[in-house]
């Protein structure tokens, strides 16, 4: 019920504060489970995806987030479910596996942290777990903008363009390896490289609605202005994840 209500109210400010724009929403699937695997750059993804999502999307969140008076509480109402990052959490994961197996959707963080702006790290095995062991949908999502808006370290949030693009539902594919380990962690490296792709499509899209010539009212081409893209953890430059 309280989702309900805020939802609409957090997208309008969402809207004015950062323009928030989504992108593939029609690859959502409108029923069953759902696990949304996206880059993490800021404290507002969460918000952000939930705002761009046209499904109530549950999301795993540090477990010290929960010790805060008021706001714990809130995110718990808001269906965020705490996660112990120190070590294997099979609490948090009996949880995350409960809200798929009731047909739910669930936001994660393969990266495990937020980093910086446009750059993709490491995923952990624990994304690549849910994915095998939730038997659910897997969307992968590009947040543009949210660690401009409100990096790691600034108090307070700026104004800043955000963009959320949804992606096509990923194959998942397990089993290949005699080790669990190993096959967790080669979709895990399948989340980041579909995140990736979001990434450099979103760059390119941005880089052509800027750079492109526009055509002013009185018929004069304005001047364009290129736009410079993410850069990338040197992990990936060759496809590696380790």
């Amino acid at each position: 019920m309280l989702y309900a209500i805020l939802k609409p109210l957090v997208v309008v400010v969402m809207r004015l504060f950062f323009g928030l724009r989504s992108r593939g929403v029609e690859h959502i699937p409108r029923e069953g489970p759902v696990l949304f695997v996206a880059n993490h750059a800021s404290v507002l993804d969460p918000p952000l995806i939930g705002g761009a999502s046209p499904r109530k999307v549950g999301f795993l969140a540090k477990a010290e987030l929960f010790e805060i008076p008021v706001f714990g509480g809130l995110i718990r109402r808001l269906g965020a479910q705490p996660l112990r990052r120190e070590g294997a959490d099979a609490g948090a994961l009996r949880t995350a596996l409960r809200v798929l197996k009731n047909g739910g959707a669930l936001l994660v963080f393969p990266e495990g942290t937020r980093g910086e702006e446009g750059v993709l790290r490491p995923a952990k095995a624990g994304a690549g777990m849910l994915a095998v062991l939730g038997a659910a949908r897997v969307v992968p999502v590009y947040v543009s903008g949210s660690g401009r808006a409100w990096p790691r370290g600034r108090r307070f949030p700026r104004p800043a363009r955000v963009t959320v693009t949804f992606g096509p539902p990923l194959p998942v594919v397990a089993g290949g390896s005699a080790n669990r380990k190993d096959d967790y962690e080669a979709v895990s490296r399948a989340m980041m490289a579909a995140i990736a792709g979001l990434r450099d499509s979103a760059s390119s899209t941005d880089s052509r609605a800027i750079s492109e010539p526009a055509i002013a009212r009185d018929g004069r081409r304005a001047v364009g202005v290129g736009l410079g893209g993410a850069r990338t953890s040197p992990k990936y430059i060759d496809g590696r994840n380790r």
